[in-house]
């Protein structure tokens, strides 16, 4: 792999510390443990998300009304061939907000095995028997996820599915689930916890010893005879009782204790897992298990919102507008609206259409309100409402009205700014940057101002005229723009609507950058280089600043000038302060662009590809699980970090490989080449950076294809390393009318230095933080404790986003994090649905096999949510009959059979109550149904009748007894509503 031996064995001593096992985190841990056949949290939770996609995209149109052949797709298959067959080959639809959604899903989960919080807590990790504690945990746990999605934070709802995917899949690899024999999933471990089935009693011997690393029969016959469920304690947390079994593995103290050994299956390294030999089963029912949660999740939020929200498919691009209202605007305005209906009626009815359209408007000293839909002429109607009337002095609340935007739009978004005025709200910036960075977002600001003039602004209806102006009063936007890869642009009122063509250019779906250049300095000639390859098309260039001549040269040496619009190689179009280059046609081979400026100058060199990539920084896991824990917010110097990319656009057999990245200085020069290696994770590549550059950079990417086609992709957001880190091991659930404490470590690997501590929260929950100063010695850690109250009349679910920035006194040096805190419900409906069997007509006497087919039988069924929630869906798991359903009076009515899959109810407005007859011939005596209420919780619901002989006393008692059933059930419910 080209890892450095010290890296290495740092790494191995790193494993001393205690903390509890499980499938390992991610592809590192093979590498670490050498276990290369492992599969791992990472590998269970990417295929389980990719067959849940399958099996969707086969039952639901897309929006040319196709659906995908069920026969494609039964092996091993990349998202970019799944999407490619859905969508057709002819489109270019990218799959990276789909993994970058996948991404955050597997992230949370590996965290379960590197924050202090939780990774050794035995009931997160189904450990130490506490298997019935672990199952009240995950129920928990879903309706968080539930209620996360529900109120809009799909980010919260991916990072609390994460959380529960890892104890749910741990289950299979910690207790004696696959040693009792079971080749089938747990069908009731995310209901009530009672009814998980019994655990061995804490005073029953569990185990004997065994002396060997690998461990076979180890587990007492009579446990696993009696189906008595239970798992291995591991070091001493909590102390391990005699003859109960051990986790196992090397570094697990308690496998010296009675019973000696272990019962894990997180590995196929005898050395790490002694039922290493089990590994394969364990993992395969995870992954069925896995899948059987993200179906309960569809059934209970609905296709749609899995989809589209949860899983960022159909997310390609958004359409996001910050704009000033004041009076100048006025031509500003019309220019967003014009452009942005454009883009409507060009995309309108295609897989390439905005998923989203965001707007919020600012006028000092108002900002807002938020307007955020999917419906494009209700966006129109909103940009057609904006008025450019009154104004004050020159600065705005532009930097308020940009976070509030940040916060609603989804990572590697694009926000287009238009204002004509300074930020009056500059404390922002430094939380603005985080939330950038934190999301990947990519500002462009659009300015009807000229900064070089400083004898006055221009005059609007509006905005009132001054005599002096600061000369770099924009200094904040131009900051905020170059950190994250977007351009700023100063036009005139009268180029506005030509200018702002940029936005239809930056928003197209899989949308790549070849070249990204911010160059400060002036220049008679620097020439920059950027490929073109042959899964690249619409090549856009885009250069805005100070900009006196350019040429740009194509792969064989001919070229074309500035000043000449139309020739053979490119059309250009310029303005005040912006270029715009569409090349036509372009060769594949080494393009050429020689620029003279006169001042700053930044370009930007875009196409559409569905090759891409995303990436992250990672550290060496401090603690007991092998693996990289991602680093959030900026790189620190001084640790060991390596580089991970995940590539979109390969498909399984894929032709193009990648080599290499290089990190790159503002002006486009190389400070660090990183040599790639591919894991046996598709598309996924990891690179050891031996020195991180002190300047700002940006990442590209490079590779080839088969026919020796070079193929370089960038990233344009700037990244600066910090030697301030913060961590926040862990994030509590806000209660309404309830006060909560976080706590946040500051690690300082610089020289001591005192640190200035800001916190601020756009709910306005944080009360307080102490200390606002403090003083930190090199390779130190302290605390920061930050309070919290939510107000009673919080709404559920709610995230109230926390943003935590840390700034040497000397500002030298900056980091920042941002935590996403959701509302939950103090006392959530944890209480499964079910339902009650009435009167059995018809009964089945004693028949033969033979003549059974010939008689029939039915029973009403009334189905109800103890929580209140509402049924969400039901499936019929078992019984060959037919389930009528029926809901309130006048609602119509469906029909449920087995093999039909799971009847999703939410959609389909069936009432408060639900009632059904099920009807089946003589053959078929008992019949299963799973039911899921709108929280996420599960139930069972069983009908069985008894073969007997037709009786007019036996049928109208048992139609007495289920009338007075239903007539105490009804009672119940009002008794119930009135003390509500």
């Amino acid at each position: 792999m080209g890892l450095s031996l010290a890296v290495h064995t740092l790494f191995l001593c790193s494993l001393m510390i205690h903390g509890s096992w499980a499938f390992f985190p991610n592809f590192w841990s093979k590498i670490m443990s050498l276990a290369w056949n492992s599969h791992t949290h990472q590998s269970i939770t990417e295929e389980a998300l990719l067959l849940i996609t399958r099996d969707l995209f086969q039952e639901t149109p897309n929006l040319q009304g196709r659906t995908l052949d069920p026969q494609l797709f039964q092996g091993s298959f990349t998202a970019s061939e799944l999407f490619k067959a859905y969508y057709g080959s002819q489109e270019t639809v990218s799959t990276k907000q789909y993994q970058q959604a996948m991404s955050e899903i597997v992230q949370a989960n590996a965290a379960m095995d590197f924050l202090s919080s939780t990774r050794s807590d035995p009931q997160l990790h189904f450990d130490s028997e506490r298997l019935k504690e672990a199952s009240a945990m995950l129920q928990s746990i879903r309706h968080l996820a539930v209620q996360s999605l529900q109120a809009g934070d799909e980010s919260g709802a991916r990072h609390r599915l994460g959380s529960l995917l890892h104890s749910l899949q741990d289950f299979y690899s910690h207790s004696n689930w696959v040693e009792m024999g079971y080749r089938k999933i747990h069908s009731t471990l995310l209901g009530n916890a009672e009814e998980i089935g019994p655990v061995a009693p804490e005073n029953m011997q569990t185990c004997r010893d065994c002396d060997h690393w690998t461990c076979n029969d180890n587990i007492l016959e009579k446990i696993n005879k009696k189906k008595l469920l239970t798992s291995g304690y591991y070091n001493n947390d909590p102390p391990k009782p005699p003859g109960k079994c051990s986790h196992g593995g090397l570094f697990d103290q308690s496998r010296y204790q009675s019973a000696r050994g272990g019962i894990n299956k997180d590995s196929t390294s005898l050395l790490f897992s002694p039922h290493h030999y089990l590994h394969d089963e364990a993992a395969h029912l995870a992954t069925m298990a896995t899948v059987s949660v993200l179906q309960d999740l569809r059934d209970t939020v609905g296709t749609q919102a899995f989809l589209s929200r949860l899983l960022n498919v159909g997310a390609e691009t958004v359409l996001s507008f910050v704009i000033d209202t004041t009076g100048s605007m006025f031509d500003e305005i019309s220019a967003a609206r014009e452009r942005a209906h454009s883009i409507i009626l060009e995309r309108r009815g295609t897989i390439h259409q905005p998923s989203q359209y965001v707007l919020v408007p600012f006028h000092d000293p108002d900002v807002g309100p938020l307007y955020r839909t999917t419906d494009p002429d209700q966006f129109i109607d909103l940009l057609g409402s904006l008025s450019a009337l009154g104004g004050g002095d020159e600065p705005e609340m532009c930097l308020t009205a940009l976070q509030l935007a940040l916060m609603n739009t989804p990572p590697l978004s694009e926000i287009f700014v238009f204002t004509d005025a300074s930020p009056k709200d500059k404390h922002l910036q430094n939380a603005v940057e985080a939330l950038i960075l934190h999301k990947r977002s990519k500002v462009t600001f659009l300015l009807t101002e000229d900064p070089s003039r400083t004898g006055g602004v221009k005059t609007g209806t509006g905005r009132k005229r001054r005599e002096s102006l600061s000369p770099d009063r924009f200094s904040i936007y131009t900051n905020l723009s170059a950190i994250s890869g977007g351009l700023t642009v100063f036009s005139t009122d009268k180029e506005i609507q030509d200018v702002s063509v940029l936005i239809q250019d930056n928003t197209v779906s899989a949308g790549v950058t070849l070249l990204h250049i911010e160059k400060d300095s002036p220049s008679l000639a620097s020439s920059y280089i950027f490929y073109v390859d042959p899964a690249v098309k619409n090549i856009i260039i885009h250069i805005s600043g100070e900009l006196m001549d350019f040429t740009i040269y194509d792969p064989s040496g001919e070229s074309q000038y500035l000043f000449k619009k139309r020739g053979d190689l490119a059309v250009i179009e310029c303005f005040v302060g912006f270029c715009r280059v569409s090349l036509l046609s372009p060769t594949p081979g080494e393009w050429r662009i020689k620029i003279v400026n006169r001042g700053t100058i930044r370009v930007n060199v875009l196409g559409q590809s569905t090759i891409d990539f995303l990436y992250h920084f990672a550290v060496p896991a401090n603690g007991s699980h092998p693996g990289l824990s991602r680093l959030e917010g900026r790189p620190a110097s001084g640790v060991p970090t390596f580089l991970v990319l995940a590539v979109t656009g390969l498909s399984t057999d894929s032709a193009v490989t990648f080599s290499h990245v290089t990190l790159l200085g503002a002006n486009g020069e190389s400070l660090e080449r990183v040599t790639l290696n591919a894991t046996d994770t598709g598309g996924e590549f990891i690179g050891e950076v031996a020195t991180l550059p002190s300047q700002p950079f940006s990442v590209k990417m490079t590779g080839n294809d088969n026919e020796g086609n070079i193929i370089e992709r960038a990233s344009a957001e700037l990244n600066h390393v910090a030697q301030v880190l913060i961590q926040v091991p862990t994030a509590p659930p806000l209660y309404p009318g309830k006060s909560a404490h976080l706590w946040v470590n500051i690690s300082n690997s610089g020289a001591t230095r005192e640190f200035v501590v800001m916190v601020t929260d756009d709910m306005k929950f944080v009360k307080s933080w102490t200390p606002d100063r403090l003083s930190v010695a090199r390779n130190r850690t302290s605390q920061v404790q930050i309070d919290l109250t939510t107000p009673v009349g919080a709404e559920l679910g709610s995230v109230d986003s926390v943003y935590v920035t840390v700034e040497a006194a000397d500002r030298s040096d900056l980091n920042f994090a941002v935590l996403h805190l959701s509302v939950a419900d103090l006392n959530p409906d944890l209480l499964p649905p079910s339902c009650i069997q009435s009167v059995v007509r018809d009964s089945c006497p004693s028949l033969s096999q033979k003549s059974c087919s010939q008689a029939s039988w039915s029973t009403n069924l009334l189905f109800s949510d103890q929580g209140h929630s509402g049924i969400a869906g039901m499936q019929l798991q078992q019984g060959q009959g037919l389930l009528n359903l029926t809901g309130d009076p006048g609602k119509q009515g469906v029909q449920l059979r087995k093999g039909q899959g799971r009847l999703n109810l939410t959609g389909l407005d069936m009432g408060a109550e639900v009632v059904g007859t099920y009807t089946s011939n003589c053959c078929s005596l008992k019949a299963e149904l799973f039911l899921w209420d709108t929280a996420g919780n599960q139930g069972l619901c069983s009908i069985l009748v008894h073969q007997q002989r037709a009786s007019g006393y036996i049928h109208t008692a048992s139609r007495i007894q289920t009338l007075f059933t239903m007539l105490l059930f009804h009672i119940g419910g009002l008794l119930l509503q009135l003390v509500t």
